[in-house]
């Protein structure tokens, strides 16, 4: 089987060499050493990576000799142990590492990007449909919507769609805050031209966060606040409101993020199935680091083409 960004083989592959480059093999000198962390870490982004549970996850590698030959599995997990697994291998601190080495992997020498874009989505927590969650009262005229969903904030590379920082909590709620924290994310692993959002984080203290601290360009439309004719407060907002038509062709690249996040929900999942908030959390994160490892595999993909 080719190694595609479509192929088990070739992605259990790269999640184990970031597994490898990012944890220890073993999380104490007592462990059982029955398994690596690196070799656990893979078996979750397989388990995202074919929307599948851990005990689906669990009878693949039991059916598919390759896989387990390639993830070095002289048995299958239980499916308890990977469960265990995601709560130690994905919580804060570890993931947010995983997710630097799959940028590192990505960009390899190269220290600074042109573009990247800022945006949120919602996935829905549960497995309901929204046939089922409209239909639910009987009358099958009053829609019915879910009060809090998951939320995942994004900062994107608009050439490579890599996921350069991510957010994970829970929604509805503003998106205006979440600028700088994932400002920040984003500076501490690469170098950044431009960023581009959409009017949800329109705020003049970003616009000087962003230009007058952190040396990046920052494209926001001004359009928070009431409908007025007068002009937005602000020197930033007030050029957003003047010039950013003229610099359309350039803040046009903002719609790569609405594409990264029809990748993640029409190649992964548009749900999260954990019923805890921090369990989301950690599911909301390994759909990221699933996603990155795939655009690893199409980067090296095509990188042996252009060879």
């Amino acid at each position: 089987m080719s190694v595609t960004s479509k192929s088990p083989l070739g992605v259990a592959r790269e999640a184990l060499a970031i597994g490898s480059a990012t944890l220890r093999d073993f999380a104490h000198r007592f462990s059982p050493k029955t398994y690596t962390q690196p070799q656990l870490f893979a078996c979750l982004v397989l388990k995202t990576f074919l929307k599948t549970d851990y005990r689906g996850i669990c009878r693949v590698l039991k059916e598919w000799a390759e896989l387990r030959h390639v993830l070095g599995l002289g048995k299958v997990p239980h499916y308890t142990t990977l469960q265990k697994a995601s709560q130690r291998l994905l919580c804060a601190a570890r993931v947010r590492r995983l997710l630097t080495t799959t940028i590192k992997r990505g960009y390899k020498r190269k220290r600074r990007i042109r573009h990247a874009a800022f945006d949120s989505t919602g996935l829905a927590c549960g497995h309901a449909s929204l046939y089922y969650t409209r239909r639910r009262w009987g009358d099958g005229k009053t829609p019915v919507f879910y009060r809090r969903y998951a939320k995942l904030e994004l900062a994107t590379d608009c050439a490579t769609h890599l996921i350069l920082a991510a957010l994970a909590g829970r929604g509805p709620r503003v998106d205006v805050d979440r600028f700088v924290p994932l400002l920040d994310q984003t500076l501490s692993r690469i170098l950044l031209d431009s960023a581009f959002a959409d009017a949800g984080y329109d705020s003049e203290a970003n616009h000087r966060y962003a230009r007058e601290t952190c040396g990046v360009r920052s494209f926001i439309p001004a359009l928070h606040g009431r409908p007025t004719q007068k002009p937005p407060s602000g020197h930033y907002r007030r050029q957003m409101k003047q010039h950013l038509d003229k610099n359309y062709g350039r803040y046009g690249q903002r719609w790569q993020v609405e594409t990264v996040c029809s990748m993640i929900k029409r190649r992964l999942s548009t749900y999260v199935a954990a019923r805890s908030h921090w369990g989301r959390c950690r599911e909301l994160m390994l759909l990221i680091v699933t996603h990155n490892t795939m655009i690893l595999l199409w980067l090296c993909r095509f990188s042996t083409e252009q060879l």
